[in-house]
């Protein structure tokens, strides 16, 4: 039997489903739209080897419906065309039964194949379905992103992934035959990095050999080699490197940043994924201790966008050294969570009046805007009023970072404000 393991025990149903209890659990969002028998089209976003292409075949089944697949690795407009055309003589044709599209990974179709999808989802002749391990947002047309409803897939915990180990036991008609203890599974799980096909291929590989095995620590760091645990811009090694490299660069180290750097680029990681991670990092690491480090980080974006590899590996690089070597601040990054907490617990508190929009004769009736002071008519452009609801008056939310240019904004706020951000 050449079929591996991870495909022998694929669920089937809901019901053999490990995991997403918030999407296909008793009254998961997908369970309910199934039942009612409506499939909007969907994105399934969420690291790999978590059964996205198993849920989209569930939902195919239970719902009744045709199914197509295509990977966007090796599918192109054409193919895209061709299986529409068969999905339209399906017999799903204005019926509530269209067909589904399956695209696994489809964050690296191109626009133009992203386009060819668009007619198709608007008239109804198919009902897609996307999988990817990218934030839709930014790899998903708008169009297509517009008409789909996103979906995030959870990573197994350490008790989904046990589980699924006692299944393939009990299940699989191979390994059901054999006598396997799992004594100890830490090792087991770690090198699989949360991957759940990962996850059985290894067991597969480690008990195919024995008939009566007991699992511990010290037998997977044995027989699995080194060597498997390599950059994988898929797998867990793509979240770990790059998690890696934006510490690097917090933690103010170019040597540690340019070599995770290295890291991701011999791996043949995506430039624009990389470009995105520096974004973030000048935002939240280094923030107003130096404003020119977002700037440079959105040009590294622009520019990477364009050229692509080799010539990228300098602009990225040029870009990592800058930011490790910026001064560092996460006071607006602390700021905006501060300000989410008090939103969250505090709920929808009333504006005051003179800050609210008064474009009607009714609105200014009711005093909406009266009071407002217009900061541009005062001394220095700037008056004392209070902008914040009532019920929070006086409360902080940002802090200046300790270094030069924040020394100066807190400065400038006491002066202006007096006791009020008197930090």
């Amino acid at each position: 039997m050449n079929e591996p393991l991870a495909e022998r025990i694929r669920p089937k149903t809901l019901d053999d489903y490990i995991s997403q209890q918030h999407l296909v659990g008793k009254n998961g969002v997908l369970t309910n739209l199934i039942k009612q028998g409506i499939i909007p089209s969907l994105i399934l976003w969420g690291p790999p080897g978590i059964g996205k292409t198993t849920l989209a075949n569930i939902i195919a089944t239970e719902s009744k419906r045709p199914f197509y697949t295509l990977s966007a690795i090796s599918s192109g407009v054409k193919d895209v065309r061709e299986v529409i055309e068969k999905a339209k003589k399906s017999g799903g044709l204005f019926t509530a039964k269209n067909p589904i599209l399956f695209i696994d990974e489809i964050h690296r179709f191109s626009k133009s194949q992203q386009d060819s999808l668009l007619g198709a989802v608007e008239k109804g002749w198919v009902t897609l379905i996307g999988a990817t391990t990218e934030n839709p947002s930014f790899e998903v047309i708008p169009a297509l992103l517009s008409r789909s409803q996103v979906y995030i897939l959870n990573s197994f915990d350490k008790n989904d992934l046990i589980a699924l180990l006692h299944r393939a036991m009990e299940k699989d008609v191979l390994l059901s035959t054999k006598k396997i203890t799992l004594k100890e599974t830490d090792a087991l799980l770690q090198v699989s990095s949360g991957d759940a096909r990962k996850l059985l291929n290894i067991f597969e590989l480690l008990v195919s050999t024995e008939d009566e095995i007991e699992i511990t620590n010290a037998l997977v760091l044995e027989k699995i080699q080194k060597s498997t645990v390599r950059y994988d811009k898929t797998g867990e090694q793509h979240y770990d490197i790059v998690s890696a490299f934006i510490k690097s660069i917090r933690g103010s180290d170019p040597n540690g940043a340019v070599y995770w750097l290295a890291r991701m680029i011999e791996g043949g990681e995506d430039v624009k994924f990389i470009a995105r991670r520096l974004l973030i990092s000048a935002s939240e690491d280094i923030g107003k201790a130096n404003p020119t480090a977002l700037i440079l980080a959105n040009n590294t974006f622009q520019a990477v966008s364009v050229i692509g590899l080799p010539e990228s590996r300098i602009i990225l690089s040029q870009c990592a050294v800058y930011l490790a070597n910026s001064p560092k601040s996460n006071a607006s990054y602390l700021a905006i969570g501060n300000a989410q907490s008090l939103v969250q617990k505090t709920g929808d508190l009333s504006i005051p009046l003179h800050l609210r929009n008064a474009p009607t004769k009714l609105m200014k009736d009711l005093d909406y805007g009266k009071d407002y002071k217009y900061s541009h008519n005062y001394s220095n452009n700037f008056v004392q009023q209070e902008f914040l609801p009532e019920e929070i008056s006086g409360t902080i939310l940002y802090e200046p970072g300790n270094n030069s240019r924040e020394n100066q904004f807190r400065e400038s706020l006491k002066t202006k404000w007096e006791n009020k951000y008197n930090y």
